[in-house]
């Protein structure tokens, strides 16, 4: 398979100068997918930790805040506010890694 990256000049002669010590492509391309999913990992890690303090603090599970908060059953303060960005960002970093896998 072919295809194009969008990248800068300099950005490409990078890539070509360690492509071009690479001895498997495919190793290569392996080890981009898996430090991707690595990063994602920590990420939802973190984020999880995160939400896990405001569902201490309000005594509801992020994915029931999610919904009362998105209905508008909940006012809008600055925590929900917090909590609902955060728990989006755990929601798409959640989708991408299923994709990845």
């Amino acid at each position: 398979m072919n295809f194009q990256l969008a990248i800068q000049p300099q950005t490409e002669q990078r890539l070509k100068k360690i492509l071009a010590h690479s001895q498997d492509m495919e190793v290569f391309a392996q080890n981009i997918i898996a430090h991707q999913i690595s990063q994602l990992q920590k990420g939802i890690l973190n984020l999880q930790l995160d939400l896990l303090e405001f569902e201490k603090k309000y005594q509801m599970s992020s994915e029931s805040f999610y919904q009362k908060f998105s209905e508008g059953i909940l006012e809008d303060n600055e925590d929900y506010m917090i909590w609902s960005g955060l728990y989006e960002l755990y929601s798409e970093n959640q989708r991408r890694l299923r994709e990845l896998k």
